[in-house]
């Protein structure tokens, strides 16, 4: 069984990546393209256009507005769709539920599996087992392995990595105590201390597994561009007298093209960068 395991995890597959635009789903496409993965496409699922935040139970929307530059950035086929449903089925386990939110990421990889030679997909889950088990089962109807590479990761250790892997982690969504308004915007590298002293005080998940805080990742050595958020505002979400919510509406972002990695499929560029930081 164990031989059988290893042989497993060696299988390289046509991977779609789930991508909120934040640290988790991209840091997960870096580590599938170190594997030997290739991505062949990219799913992502907007809130209606009115609303920035829905607080859904299965996706971050918060910062979606960017989702479409970070797709460029990494120059794979990007495919969208519109969350309509909500979350019906609240338990950790999930079957096909008519109106669920779920069946939103079902008709999209759906046409994704049509449209390309995918036999994969790819999450950023590391401790929601609600969310792992609901792209289980999506993956599951459609005869797609499910790839979680972070899962059950350290949580410090995890975001340690990620700065080490010179990513760049806006942070655009603040609901915890320990957080507040002043820390929209502001980028982990610089904050990665202050979240392990309020983990150590209240139990906070360093890496937000708790929906502590949400990011969009600005840059990272699969980019092609980099992300600059030009103009943004400040938006309560809801008050509370310990942990008010706080984002970032971001309505204007700029691109700045990095020399020479516009040509350079996914695994050059992490190649390439590995270099320039030897």
């Amino acid at each position: 069984y164990f031989n059988e395991y290893k042989s497993y995890l060696r299988m390289k597959h046509n991977v779609v990546a789930l991508i909120s635009g934040g640290k988790d789903s991209t840091f997960t496409i870096l580590k599938c393209v170190e594997m030997g993965h290739e991505i062949v496409a990219l799913a992502h699922l907007f809130p209606p256009e009115s609303k920035e935040e829905i607080d859904s139970y299965m996706y971050q929307t918060v910062g979606n507005r960017a989702v479409k530059e970070v797709a460029h950035a990494l120059g794979v086929p990007f495919f969208h769709g519109l969350i309509t449903g909500c979350a019906v089925t609240k338990g950790l386990q999930y079957s096909k539920t008519d109106s669920d939110e779920v069946e939103n990421l079902y008709e999209l990889l759906n046409l994704i599996k049509i449209e390309t030679n995918c036999t994969a997909v790819c999450s950023g889950a590391i401790y929601s087992t609600y969310q792992k088990n609901r792209v289980e089962n999506v993956c599951e109807r459609l005869g797609l392995e499910s790839i979680a590479p972070l899962w059950q990761r350290n949580q410090e250790e995890l975001l340690q990595e990620m700065i080490d892997h010179k990513m760049d982690i806006r942070i655009i969504k603040v609901a915890s105590i320990g957080l507040d308004k002043n820390h929209v915007g502001c980028y982990a590298a610089d904050l990665i201390h202050h979240f392990k002293e309020v983990s150590k005080r209240y139990g906070f998940n360093v890496c937000g597994e708790g929906g502590e805080y949400e990011s969009l990742v600005t840059d990272c050595p699969l980019f092609s561009h980099q992300l600059v958020v030009e103009n943004s505002e400040k938006v309560m979400h809801s008050y509370d007298d310990v942990a008010p919510v706080w984002y970032e509406k971001i309505t204007k972002v700029r691109m700045v093209e990095k020399p020479g990695l516009s040509k350079l499929n996914l695994k050059q560029r992490l190649e390439y960068n590995k270099v320039e930081c030897a």
